[in-house]
């Protein structure tokens, strides 16, 4: 099993908020920063660490494997 920490799920959010800036009078977020603030704040009530990828809803699934891709390619440039 997987899991995603705390600070990984952070930097996955600020990623995207760089990607796809908050839009219009609402401030609306990007869909990758919606679908991982879930269960970020999730992480945050409940005082733990990490969840497991296992957790992640199909399109934070998608938002998370994008951002590991992205790591991934910078990493091997």
């Amino acid at each position: 099993m997987l899991f995603i920490n705390l600070p990984d799920l952070e930097a996955a959010i600020n990623y995207w908020r760089t990607q796809s800036p908050s839009k219009g009078d609402a401030l609306e977020l990007c869909p990758e920063v919606s679908a991982l603030a879930k269960p970020y704040a999730a992480l945050i009530l409940q005082g733990s660490k990490r969840l497991s990828i296992d957790l992640l809803d199909a399109n934070a699934q998608l938002a998370w494997s994008a951002y590991m891709n992205h790591l991934n390619e910078a990493k091997n440039g």
